[in-house]
């Protein structure tokens, strides 16, 4: 596993992440930007909300709240911008803005779902650790039906800090009765990318077109990097 080759100065594992599969007891994968493609929509979401206020979305927005629970996020957004709604407020508003989104626009990942079978047919344990707050959790697993895949599904709320704090990450293994080092993390960003390896896990970063501009800094932290899952069932060293 701590075999590399260099890429325009980024450590990338030159072992397929399919020989290294097989010595995990279980795969643990965030939710927006890793298991689906949804970011896209979140940045549609905070444009419109802070519109709402007479509020332009500031460009860092994005990068500041990277990681941070739903309850997190609706607090961050509150002192920062000033917003008169309560927490529980702003948590409404984006739950109704985002759960249409969620049920009938936001898809799986390229090869996501071969993957999620794979799992299933090895054995493989298999839990979610997302910022997101549950109502959309549900929402998308219930429209995409991937919810029998996971043996555990927790949110960022669930534990004292969010990502890259390694709580979430350690809870789900946890849950799953799995030792953290014989768990494998798919991540879209550096902060849940830290929070895995915090937590002492392998770490795979996911390529995302919202964190296009991460990605150098992605491959520097994570232990593996894909395009998409269907390069997980390549056997070639690429």
């Amino acid at each position: 596993m701590n075999q590399k080759n260099i890429e325009n100065g980024n450590a990338i594992s030159s072992i397929p992440a399919a020989l290294v599969l097989p010595t995990m007891d279980a795969v643990l994968f965030d939710l927006d930007g890793t298991l689906v493609d949804s970011m896209w929509m979140w940045k549609e979401i905070d444009i419109e909300y802070l519109g709402r206020f007479g509020l332009a979305c500031p460009p860092d927005l994005q990068k500041v709240i990277e990681g941070m629970s739903f309850s997190e996020t609706a607090r961050y957004f509150k002192n920062r911008f000033e917003i008169p709604d309560s927490i529980d407020e702003i948590k409404h508003a984006w739950i109704q803005m985002s759960i249409e989104k969620y049920r009938s626009e936001v898809p799986l990942k390229p090869g996501a779902r071969r993957f999620l079978e794979y799992l299933a047919c090895t054995g493989k344990k298999a839990g979610i650790a997302t910022s997101n707050g549950q109502d959309m959790v549900d929402a998308v697993l219930e429209s995409l039906k991937i919810r029998p895949y996971f043996q555990v599904i927790a949110t960022a709320c669930e534990v004292p800090a969010g990502k890259p704090a390694p709580d979430i990450y350690l809870e789900v293994a946890r849950r799953l009765c799995v030792s953290p080092a014989r768990c494998m993390v798919f991540e879209d960003v550096p902060a849940g990318i830290l929070a895995g390896k915090r937590a002492g896990m392998t770490v795979c970063a996911v390529e995302d077109e919202f964190s296009a501009g991460m990605r150098a800094e992605k491959k520097k932290l994570a232990d593996y990097y894909i395009q998409d899952y269907n390069k997980l069932f390549q056997t070639e060293k690429e």
